[in-house]
């Protein structure tokens, strides 16, 4: 305040505010290696979980001709629930017994009326419940589908299943339900990943693959629901807990898909046909939901696709997918 004369008057001093740079947007990544900067994954009771959309839609479980439920996918255990009106199939046992059976009963569906279990590899996260699961079934035996290979290199100790073989590539029927099996790229005896055609509704299971190869795209064309790996953040997997050795095995041609693999196959290759769209085994230490959301939803605006995507959290089960 300067005084002239009697009369004060006041005088603002403006400065000009300092220049701001913002990075390019791949500038940005290592921000996202910081944990703490990540959203905290939410912390809920080991039944449903994920986002309800209204395309879900409450109906009568007999108004459905395919219902499909991830209950768990992520290297902590995987498994998978497919029905149609008339037979019942879990993919994968890597869930202990007391909590594949507590999440089939969370979605309605009585455990004791399963008519098959597929495998799709002999790692642990996929058949670690297998052995306790079929010993449930004290009146019957419930059919184990694996390829030769697969089976071969379980240790079924006392359990004596009723195996079903089968050939990766074979076509078959079990029910109602037509499964096509197909060979992915994965460091195990025989992987192979799932393509169900129920009616007029197809759907597609492919987890534990190192890289997309044309043959497994075949496959997944003109599908109806996809569950896809979104395993691991390059970034956040170099910079992460495991050995050299691991990650390196992570990120080969017979590992796990990456986040950028993932987009690159939204962007390009993912049907028009799909509706639904879950990712699924992403890696607890070198990944995020977030980030495997964000890197999706812009690689299906770029393609203009309308598919509902979701995003299924390690060790928490998705709600069940309906579709006529």
């Amino acid at each position: 305040i300067h005084s002239r004369g009697s009369v004060p008057s006041i005088i603002f001093e403006t400065r000009q505010a300092p220049e701001v740079t913002v990075p390019p947007r791949t500038a940005l990544r290592p921000a996202l290696l910081s944990r703490n900067s990540l959203p905290r994954r939410r912390r809920s009771r080991p039944g449903l979980s994920g986002p309800r959309r209204s395309c879900y839609k409450e109906r009568s479980r007999e108004a459905a001709i395919v219902r499909i439920s991830i209950l768990a996918s992520s290297s902590a255990g995987n498994a998978t629930f497919v029905r149609s009106r008339k037979t019942r199939i879990l993919i994968d046992a890597g869930l202990s017994r007391k909590a594949t059976l507590e999440r089939l009963r969370n979605i309605g569906e009585d455990p004791g009326a399963l008519d098959a279990v597929l495998l799709t590899h002999e790692h642990s996260d996929h058949i670690s419940g297998l052995g306790v699961l079929l010993r449930n079934f004290r009146d019957r035996k419930v059919p184990v589908y694996a390829t030769p290979l697969t089976a071969a290199a379980i240790e079924w100790d006392d359990c004596e299943p009723d195996l079903r073989e089968f050939q990766a590539g074979s076509r078959f029927t079990i029910g109602d339900v037509t499964v096509q099996s197909f060979t992915i790229p994965h460091d195990a005896a025989d992987p192979v990943g799932f393509r169900f055609e129920i009616g007029t509704c197809k759907v597609g299971l492919v987890t534990d693959l190192g890289y997309i190869p044309e043959s497994v795209k075949y496959h997944l064309r003109d599908i109806d629901f996809l569950l896809l790996e979104a395993n691991h953040d390059i970034e956040m997997l170099k910079v992460g807990p495991y050995p050299w050795q691991v990650k390196q095995r992570v990120m080969s041609r017979k590992g796990h898909l990456s986040n950028d693999r993932v987009a690159e196959f939204i962007a390009r290759d993912l049907a028009a046909t799909t509706r639904t769209l879950v990712l699924g085994h992403l890696s607890e230490h070198n990944n995020h939901p977030e980030i495997v959301r964000l890197a999706a939803a812009e690689a299906l605006e770029q393609r203009g696709l309308s598919a509902r995507l979701v995003v299924a959290e390690p060790r928490q089960q998705t709600e069940p997918f309906e579709f006529d």
